[in-house]
């Protein structure tokens, strides 16, 4: 793949339910985000199938396609995932190794949307982001993300 993008969103919430909240940087290990709810075990849904919880990441592409196609116009926190990238193909991601600034992550599978996202924002908002609503993954290798790193194929091995 040739493709490269950027980090432009790091969002996290310490508890199942609390509002998401903005970092300029965050630690990354085996676990996910060190400070944010599934990290803690403390998501919403922490004691369903383990694999793809420790990050979920979405596109900027797509909140501004909502806004601009359902006119749903919601600040990117809202929309619960904690990575926010640009010029990534995140749907491409599913069983790939990818690199955020020094953390390498492999995609698990999309982050459909729940009736607890459309609970927490406005109706319509589940319908719109089916198939686009990012992706979950697991941590292959922790480290610090920043905004504004580099986001790119490759950087590890996936799971066989």
């Amino acid at each position: 793949m040739g493709w490269e993008g950027l980090l432009v969103g790091i969002w996290l919430a310490a508890r199942a339910g609390e509002a998401l909240i903005a970092c300029e940087e965050a630690l990354l290990d085996e676990r996910g985000i060190i400070g944010d709810r599934y990290h803690a075990g403390q998501g919403t849904f922490s004691s369903g199938e383990p694999a793809g919880r420790a990050v979920t990441l979405i596109e900027h592409e797509t909140l501004e396609a909502l806004a601009n196609e359902a006119g749903i116009l919601l600040p990117a926190g809202a929309y619960r995932r904690n990575l926010v990238t640009i010029e990534v193909p995140l749907n491409h991601l599913v069983g790939r190794t990818f690199q955020v600034g020094e953390v390498v992550l492999e995609g698990v599978r999309l982050a459909e949307p729940c009736s607890y996202l459309e609970w927490c924002t406005r109706p319509g908002v589940r319908r719109a982001l089916l198939h686009r609503g990012g992706l979950r993954a697991n941590v292959l290798r922790g480290g610090k993300v920043r905004l504004g790193d580099l986001v790119r194929a490759g950087g590890g091995r996936a799971a066989q």
